[in-house]
């Protein structure tokens, strides 16, 4: 039986080995696959254990990704942009290579299963940390027809747009300078985790405004129960997101997608 695993720490609040075991029970794949708690000063060393003992992909979460982006001798173009991994698998020639999931899993719930064009629609995404460093060639290649990214410190939202400047048109202005309504708002702070909102306007929400958290919870995150209260046409949380990046892991190992909708449904009941 081939094995792979999730490595983080903390580790035992992970969806993934309930999201995967559904993924290979409907696709009909004889596959194991587990949370590994790495020490925080022994990651790597956990990883090459891993490969070595056998183990045949991984995915990475908090706080690891950086250093598995080290890891990896060889990077995908987008995981090499987004400066992060959080899939890992093994070439034909046994070479571990790094990818990162999490922006292609955030375009595919917004865009198929939320029905949300991206397409021509004016963007804006909150925040400038290592989560929307992984989301932003995803939603260049997406075509907006203008993308902003808008963070509390406009110097890292700057640096950020630099960087992607050569796959896209894409603007960096700080919170207190956002003056309009955007088609679909992206919260990539870390503002919910801790009952916080980014300090942005509420000019920002129009009647027509969708607006996504990636992060997800048993509860409405703070930040689309701000958006709704300001008049937004629709939120969404980033559940969809997580299992759409596991999703594209789980067919860059079996070679095979599954249907997301009904692992979706099923991880909303728990």
């Amino acid at each position: 039986m081939d094995i792979y695993a999730v490595f983080g720490n903390p580790i035992a609040h992970s969806k993934s080995p309930l999201i995967h075991a559904q993924f290979a029970k409907q696709t009909a794949q004889d596959l194991e696959y587990v949370a590994i708690q790495a020490p925080l000063d022994g990651f790597e060393q956990h990883l090459t254990d891993f490969f070595e003992g056998g183990g045949k992909g991984a995915n990475v979460t908090v706080p690891f990704k950086e250093q598995a982006w080290r890891y990896a001798p060889s990077l995908t173009e987008r995981a090499e942009l987004a400066g992060a991994v959080n899939t890992l698998f093994l070439s034909p020639s046994g070479e571990v290579y790094g990818d990162n999931t999490d922006g292609i899993g955030m375009v595919t719930d917004i865009i198929d299963n939320c029905q949300v064009p991206i397409q021509d629609k004016n963007i804006l995404i909150l925040g400038a940390g290592g989560a929307v460093r992984g989301v932003l060639k995803p939603l260049l290649n997406a075509a907006p027809a203008r993308l902003v990214i808008a963070n509390r410190t406009a110097s890292k939202a700057e640096d950020l747009a630099r960087h992607f400047a050569p796959h896209g048109v894409i603007e960096a202005v700080p919170f207190a300078a956002l003056e309009e309504p955007f088609d679909l708002i992206i919260n990539g702070t870390s503002a919910s985790l801790g009952g916080q909102l980014p300090d942005i306007p509420a000019v920002v929400i129009g009647s027509h405004t969708v607006t996504y958290d990636m992060m997800y919870g048993a509860q409405v995150t703070p930040f689309n129960r701000w958006a709704k209260q300001q008049g937004a046409a629709r939120t969404v949380d980033g559940l969809g997101m997580l299992v759409e990046q596991a999703a594209e892991a789980f067919a860059i190992w079996r070679g095979v997608r599954p249907d997301t909708l009904p692992v979706i449904d099923y991880i909303r009941q728990l």
